[in-house]
């Protein structure tokens, strides 16, 4: 029985990476799937350098690249801006930062793209006793995030990038000699691991994402009231994003965790 052996593709600067490399057949992956948690969710910018430059590329170099999202039992898509939006929502999904400014749990990561990968894995016949090959790209300087990926019993998790010993800064390298444009980082325009300096461009460059950032925030807000919860807010500083977020740089800059625990967004 072949393996399969699949990235996890995030439109980011690593996985893009490894996208150029197999492309180059130094590393052999033949296939990448992008779990999209929602084009009402994910940045407008990874869905255009996924759909837009990353597929074209993969094609050219005999390289498929699947799109897949979450689906309801009866076939319908969800996305995670639906499910945050949910009159009956009682778990935030997403980590928003608690009253000591520390990031809550979450449970985007899993139920948005680790287990859609997974089941896509299943259904093409990977199981416990055959595992399909899961490549994630997490480059050297971001190791921590590899020791807290737990492989599932239908994958054997690879990390390809660690194996060739390459940085961050060697995926922009490659992607650039690769011809092609370097993505920016991946991950939902609302997610409240963004730095401060993120939220600020957001606010100046990007005014339309910033208002549905505070409208989500409000909602949730309006959720745990009812709930009998405390506000939880997007930012560390336990005040609304509109007032947290300012377009002049405070004094010191914060520096946040660059991504989610599990390796799976911001490569």
């Amino acid at each position: 029985m072949e393996v399969l052996r699949v990235v996890s593709y995030g439109g980011g600067v690593q996985s893009t990476a490894l996208l150029a490399l197999a492309a180059q057949r130094q590393i052999i992956f033949p296939t990448f799937l992008f779990a999209n948690v929602g084009d009402d969710s994910e940045h407008p910018a990874t869905l255009a350098y996924v759909r837009e430059v990353a597929m074209p590329y993969a094609r050219q170099h005999g390289i498929e690249i699947h799109e897949i999202q979450r689906r309801r039992r009866d076939g319908s898509i969800e996305t995670l801006w639906e499910r945050l939006h949910q009159a009956r929502l009682r778990s935030i999904p997403i980590p928003v930062r608690m009253a000591n400014g520390a990031p809550g749990r979450r449970s985007c990561t899993s139920d948005f793209k680790i287990k859609v990968v997974a089941r896509w894995l299943r259904e093409r016949g990977a199981t416990a006793q055959h595992p399909a090959v899961l490549g994630i790209g997490i480059s050297l300087d971001e190791i921590h995030r590899a020791n807290k990926r737990r492989s599932g019993p239908y994958e054997q998790i690879e990390y390809p990038l660690l194996d060739l010993g390459l940085r961050r800064s060697d995926c922009v390298q490659i992607i650039s000699a690769a011809g092609l444009p370097v993505p920016a980082k991946s991950a939902c325009f609302f997610c409240p691991l963004k730095t401060v300096d993120a939220w600020r461009e957001q606010r100046s460059y990007e005014p339309e994402l910033f208002a549905k950032s505070v409208e989500l925030e409000a909602v949730l807000n309006e959720k745990r009231a009812m709930l009998g919860r405390d506000a939880a807010y997007l930012t560390r500083y336990g005040i609304p994003l509109s007032e947290a977020i300012q377009t002049v740089a405070p004094p010191s800059v914060e520096i946040l965790d660059p991504g989610c625990d599990s390796g799976w967004c911001m490569t």
